[in-house]
């Protein structure tokens, strides 16, 4: 656990997501396999666990959302991504690849385009899932597994678009981006370097 401009950074362990808190939200939940050391890691950075008010999922997949169940807290996610949970349409949640079941979640916030989580602006980034989002508040990007450090991006070969994330990272390319936060893998600063890099290396899919 560590913090980045006040934003507690919890690396994923195993196949979880990294985890992202701040204010009283919660950016993603793993899969819900190490909660304990969730838990643990947010009451260490200091924050009542009982404080929080929001789990907003970046995308709906297993390793994403996995931790939902056990917050007793409201979920925020795309609606584009949003009926597959509420469907419980495992395949699409990518549970069954994990070996996993996913029961039926109702999503209370649909978010959409422009949508505010505190100082966060919602940006629709599709192209790891059809309602991928990345949350910016003009100098952290939130940016769950549509760019990652290092110029990496999200797999698309599992519901997802190439084009779709072509397009998405051309527009955080146009961002001005001091720390990026993505869903897997460190959390760095000077983030718009790491997105450019991302733009680079799509071109060699074309």
């Amino acid at each position: 656990m560590s913090k980045l401009n006040n934003i507690i950074v919890i690396e994923g362990r195993g196949y979880d997501s990294n985890v992202y808190v701040f204010e009283d939200i919660i950016v993603d939940t793993g899969t819900g396999q190490n909660m304990e050391y969730i838990l643990k890691s947010i009451k260490e950075a200091g924050t009542d666990i009982n404080d929080l008010s929001l789990i907003v999922n970046t995308h709906n997949h297993y390793d994403h959302i996995g931790g939902n169940p056990y917050l007793d807290l409201e979920v925020a996610m795309h609606s584009r991504d949003a009926r597959a949970l509420e469907e419980g349409d495992e395949d699409a949640l990518l549970a069954t690849m994990f070996g996993k079941t996913m029961e039926k979640m109702v999503v209370q916030r649909k978010l959409e385009e422009g949508d505010k989580i505190n100082d966060f602006e919602v940006i629709l980034t599709p192209g790891h899932t059809p309602g991928s989002i990345c949350l910016y508040d003009g100098e952290t990007l939130i940016s769950g597994d549509t760019v990652f450090s290092g110029g990496g991006f999200g797999r698309v070969d599992l519901g997802g678009n190439m084009g779709d994330m072509r397009r998405s990272l051309e527009r955080l390319g146009k961002l001005d981006v001091q720390y990026l936060l993505p869903g897997h893998g460190p959390a760095v600063e000077e983030g718009s370097q790491h997105i450019r890099m991302a733009n680079e290396m799509v071109k060699g899919f074309y």
